[in-house]
């Protein structure tokens, strides 16, 4: 099975490649038609949702800079 990674992109979209299947709340397949990436929109601007169509250009603002996450709490 190859590596999915998703991109976390700055002030735009998360860009998912590899080896995935998106569902919807249902699990019921989104069909990608073959497609081994994509992006996700992060603004909710996107009248193609939960796809990106560039529709954040302008209008959101994010830099993405990775850090690391508090430990995990125990239960």
């Amino acid at each position: 099975m190859a590596t999915t990674r998703i991109t976390v992109n700055s002030n735009g979209s998360l860009k998912v490649e590899g080896d995935f299947e998106i569902v919807d709340k249902d699990g019921n397949v989104y069909g990608l038609q073959g497609r081994e990436v994509v992006s996700i929109c992060r603004c909710g601007l996107s009248k193609n949702k939960p796809f990106c169509d560039a529709s954040h250009k302008g209008h959101f603002e994010h830099e993405a800079k990775a850090f690391d996450l508090p430990p995990k709490k125990q239960a």
